[in-house]
């Protein structure tokens, strides 16, 4: 009969339990007996201290009833301080309370070490993350200064004290009733003799419909020394935007930093440069403008005051916002514009204003904005084709010298490199997929998409390409489109033709069309093989793909006059 693996225990100790790999010295008729207890209360077999038997040979005999020998049993050694036979209730007791206090030891002592082990971690990452931000900084001829701030990251996850003990004044309208989705920040240093701040306004009232503007709060911060000047500036708003600032549309603030000086910021006995002054100024009256407007909206939008805007542009940045809504993101630029256009989250506004207020005075703004995103993991910027924002204007003289002139970035025609199509979805007669990437009015027609359908655009040749539009639906009553879906970037064309290799997400299409800009990491040197729109929900008609266009030269820069 094969054995079954159980032995009843001697008289006095409870039944136990060993591996099935110990079988084997019972079989042998090897005799293990109970040794004196371990310090920790547990009972270890005969031997076991001097060496004689390994765990694997801890078992027990036991005679049966009437001379016959029972079936084997697997045992392991039983707490001593659990046995009543061998102790009596108070030495029980005790020795309990001693093997709970090492089993409570052992359970604090993995606890401390799993904590200790996590801060590793986290410092770990947060030193590679500095490292990276700093010679990214460098990279950019930014002071050398930098690369001794390394402390400057972790202070960015709180709040500074200089914005903490901010103090603001109400100098027209107020607060919104309930949270808006949008907040449009104006920050603003007033400027003699000019009424740039007043025409962004009016461009960006006449711009936006009764609708689209309940969604928005405009909030302006004003930063001028001349008390006469800015009594002078908030009258004209408050005389030219009345029904705004009534329908609390429009709030007029004036913000100071409280506490000792940030970094960035100038101190008393400093004796700055003109552009110093000029990039510490305006560091500080971002940060106020961000600080305070952290609570206002989901989502926060950067102009100037040197800005135009286009017809509906909060439709098209509403529309894209909930494209994105479940999308990682740190920054959509919706302008070329080194200011205007950038939305971000309200909830990272906080480290955002505190990321602006610890590097040196000498470190422009503009390129702390364009670093901020790589804090949180978005390592190429997100940069819509279609600006809806326009710089107007020339900068005074020494803002000139200081600050970069924001260009327009202006395409020529899409110049959409040699290429095959290929699509899973029905093709019909001769309409082929081809159709969709050929630069004329043809277009791809099919029917009744599911998800996972893709129409994939295969290069000829791998290559850099820095635009992608793609179209779908009718031209000009918009019917036909891709209800849900996105485009993919591919790497690594396969040799079959078939597709690439592995693909990364450009962005959702929006109302039946995506214009994105194409960026790549720094010093990348991988060129793009395919470019795939992917169905994400089936769609029960007619679906239109009108046309990819691909721009693959750099664009022209035109300075705007």
């Amino acid at each position: 009969m094969r054995p079954s693996g159980r032995v009843a225990a001697p008289r006095g100790n409870t039944e136990q339990t060993l591996l099935p790999s110990q079988l084997e010295a019972l079989t042998e008729g090897r005799k293990v007996g109970l040794d004196t207890a371990s310090p920790l209360g547990l009972c270890l077999p005969e031997g076991y201290q001097q060496g004689q038997v390994s765990r694997a040979e801890r078992l027990r005999e036991t005679p049966g009833e009437a001379g016959r020998k029972r079936e084997p049993e697997l045992a392991w050694p039983t707490p001593a301080c659990l046995r009543r036979a061998d102790l009596g209730p108070r030495s029980g007791r005790r020795c309990l309370c001693r093997y709970l206090m090492v089993v409570v030891s052992l359970v604090l002592l993995g606890s401390f070490l799993q904590e200790r082990l996590e801060e590793h971690l986290m410092y770990s990452l947060l030193v590679e993350e500095k490292k990276k931000i700093l010679w990214q900084l460098n990279q950019q001829q930014i002071s050398p200064e930098i690369k001794n701030r390394l402390q400057a990251f972790k202070d960015m996850q709180k709040t500074s004290q200089g914005l903490q003990r901010a103090k603001y004044k109400l100098l027209a309208g107020g607060p919104p009733h309930k949270k808006k989705l949008l907040t449009v920040g104006v920050s603003s240093a007033l400027h003699p003799h000019e009424s740039r701040l007043l025409d962004t306004l009016r461009s960006l009232f006449q711009a936006s419909s009764g609708p689209e503007l309940d969604r928005v709060v405009v909030l302006v911060s004003l930063s001028d020394s001349d008390p006469e000047r800015l009594s002078q500036t908030v009258a004209n708003i408050s005389d030219l935007f009345r029904t705004h600032i009534e329908a609390r549309q429009l709030l007029v603030v004036q913000g100071q930093l409280g506490g000792p000086p940030p970094l960035g910021t100038l101190r008393p006995e400093d004796r700055p440069s003109p552009c110093e002054a000029l990039y510490s100024a305006q560091k500080a009256d971002h940060a106020l403008l961000m600080n305070f407007a952290a609570n206002l909206s989901e989502y926060f939008l950067m102009l100037d005051d040197q800005v135009r805007c286009m017809p509906k542009f909060i439709s098209s940045i509403y529309q894209t916002l909930s494209a994105w809504k479940e999308l990682p993101w740190v920054t959509l630029e919706f302008s070329s514009l080194s200011f205007a256009g950038k939305v971000f989250r309200s909830s990272d506004l906080p480290r955002l204003a505190s990321f602006l207020l610890v590097f040196p005075k000498d470190t422009p703004t503009h390129s702390l904005l364009s670093e901020f995103p790589l804090l949180l993991a978005q390592n190429t910027p997100i940069r819509f084709g279609s600006s809806v924002f326009y710089h107007v204007g020339n900068l005074s003289g020494q803002e000139s010298a200081c600050f970069p002139a924001d260009k327009e970035k202006v395409f020529g025609e899409p110049d959409n490199p040699t290429a095959s199509v290929r699509t899973d979805m029905v093709v019909l007669s001769t309409n082929t997929p081809q159709y969709a990437y050929t630069l004329n009015r043809e277009s791809f027609a099919t029917l009744s998409p599911v998800r996972g359908n893709h129409l994939t655009v295969i290069l000829e040749e791998p290559q850099k390409v820095v635009r992608i539009e793609v179209l779908t639906g009718s031209d000009k009553e918009s019917k036909y489109q891709l209800q849900q879906g996105h485009v993919e970037l591919g790497y690594g064309p396969l040799e079959d033709l078939g597709g690439c290799a592995r693909y990364t997400l450009l962005g959702p299409v929006v109302e039946g069309r995506l214009d994105q800009m194409v960026s790549y990491e720094e010093d990348s040197l991988e060129a793009l093989g395919c470019i795939r729109l992917l169905v994400l929900e089936a769609q029960e008609s007619w679906l239109l793909i009108r046309q990819i266009s691909v721009w693959t030269t750099e664009y022209e820069e035109e300075e705007e006059g």
